[in-house]
């Protein structure tokens, strides 16, 4: 699409196969990755999934314009994670299973519903700010995208498996000539030992 002038596929293209109801201003892009058939091949080799909302806002793509991180206001998104998809996650990890959100505003979400510890079903606006150091509660795992230098989206995938570590991969995805942002390719980040 980028090489062409935008045009009505593009409407249908830009949605993922999750989308249900309006309210974000842009596709959650991790989730552009996945179709129906994949799906399918997914639950074959016993992966569950759930179902959360989020609407994606503008300010998932503004840059971080301070020095003190401290001093940083994260935009806020409108998400939901429902009664169903709380006793899912839980369940899973009561089993000992991983939580691998889909992109990363899908772990802001799941993150803000378990900040006590347990995941809870949540409905509200989200403004966390995950970046190193943040004490992950819900999350194991994240399929995401790669993400412009100096971002929150940055930020926050290096507090999930540590900066040295991102680097090393940034570094590998440029020599191998990975496509990178929205429409990008994806990556599956599994933290380790930095």
């Amino acid at each position: 699409a980028a090489k062409r002038r935008a045009d009505a596929r593009d409407r249908d293209d830009y949605q993922t196969i999750w989308a249900a109801r309006p309210g974000a201003v842009a596709a959650p892009t991790a989730s552009l990755h996945f179709d129906d058939a994949l799906l399918a091949a997914l639950r074959a080799r016993g992966v569950e999934t759930t179902r959360v909302t989020l609407h994606v806002g503008a300010g998932t793509f503004l840059p971080v314009k301070v020095e003190d991180l401290d001093t940083h206001k994260m935009h806020a998104e409108w998400g939901e994670v429902t009664e169903t998809a709380a006793a899912e996650i839980a369940a899973t990890k009561a089993a000992g299973g991983r939580i691998v959100p889909v992109g990363t505003t899908a772990l802001r979400l799941i993150e803000s519903a378990g900040r006590t510890g347990e995941i809870l079903p949540w409905t509200g606006e989200t403004d966390i700010f995950i970046r190193p150091g943040f004490d992950f509660h819900v999350a194991d795992a994240l399929m995401t995208n790669f993400h412009l230098p100096k971002s929150t989206l940055m930020m926050l995938v290096s507090a999930l498996m540590g900066f040295k570590r991102m680097r090393a991969v940034y570094a590998h995805a440029i020599a191998e000539r990975y496509r990178f942002f929205s429409y990008g390719d994806a990556s599956l980040l599994l933290p380790g030992e930095d």
